[in-house]
């Protein structure tokens, strides 16, 4: 059985969709966290619903050995992009990069399929496979 199939089976018959799944240590607290979307938005009581059918599941099939707290949330406005599924619903929106090697590019993510990215900068369309990213994240340019 894999973990992540069965929860995302359980995310979906919510009327969601599971983004991805992460462990985090926040002041000495594990966080085992189910990030959700869904099209017309996230809600506390969408998940509350979700983490009160999958804590009883996680009870039995525990996604780690040792103790941990349960977080499901939407993975936010500004967002980690890993998978190339996350790239592909990431179109059209702006993203910060790190390139292997240590430079980076920001623009906007004209192109994603399951080999690479196009983004859109100021000095024209760069294109990365994604073995060429240390990492990548959604972000929101917030006017004052």
């Amino acid at each position: 059985m894999n973990l992540e199939t069965q929860i995302a089976k359980m995310v979906e018959a919510n009327g969601a969709a599971l983004y991805d799944t992460e462990i985090v240590t926040e002041f000495n607290e594990t966080i085992f966290r189910v990030l959700v979307t869904k099209a017309d938005g996230v809600t506390l009581d969408l998940c509350a619903t979700i983490s009160y059918e999958l804590s009883p599941f996680l009870d039995v099939y525990p996604p780690m050995s040792e103790r941990y707290r349960l977080e499901v949330s939407s993975p936010g406005i500004e967002r980690k992009l890993k998978k190339p599924s996350h790239f592909e619903h990431a179109v059209g929106e702006r993203v910060k990069l790190k390139i292997i090697g240590g430079e980076k590019c920001e623009g906007l993510l004209k192109s994603a399929d399951s080999s690479g990215i196009v983004v859109e900068t100021s000095t024209g369309d760069i294109s990365f496979g994604y073995g060429d990213l240390s990492s990548a994240k959604t972000y929101y340019e917030w006017n004052a």
